[in-house]
């Protein structure tokens, strides 16, 4: 398994920012190949107190289908989207997952 994580520090407006990525982000992100999962939370840090306001996780089967999905024209979509919500940018990481099972 790998998995894409974005991380976003504070918006400008955490309610435009909410607003948009709920309806618009977050549905182009469902059409990416390949992906498995799409998991995200939104205020994990109240205002001033962290370094991120939101986290987003997609999984996928390997790192050749990450790749092919953010190089397909949907990823291309995802990625041109960002600068449309994101006013504090943006920090996206890619890695492959283990399990540890409890």
């Amino acid at each position: 398994m790998h998995r894409l994580t974005v991380l976003y520090p504070e918006p400008v407006d955490r309610a435009a920012f909410e607003a948009y990525y709920r309806e618009t982000h977050l549905p182009l992100c469902a059409q990416l190949p390949g992906v498995r999962e799409i998991t995200f939370s939104l205020g994990i840090a109240a205002p001033g107190a962290g370094p991120y306001y939101a986290i987003f996780q997609a999984a996928f089967d390997d790192e050749a289908a990450l790749g092919a999905a953010l190089a397909s024209p949907e990823g291309r979509a995802v990625e041109a989207d960002v600068a449309n919500y994101a006013t504090g940018g943006a920090t996206v990481l890619a890695f492959p997952v283990e399990e540890f099972r409890v």
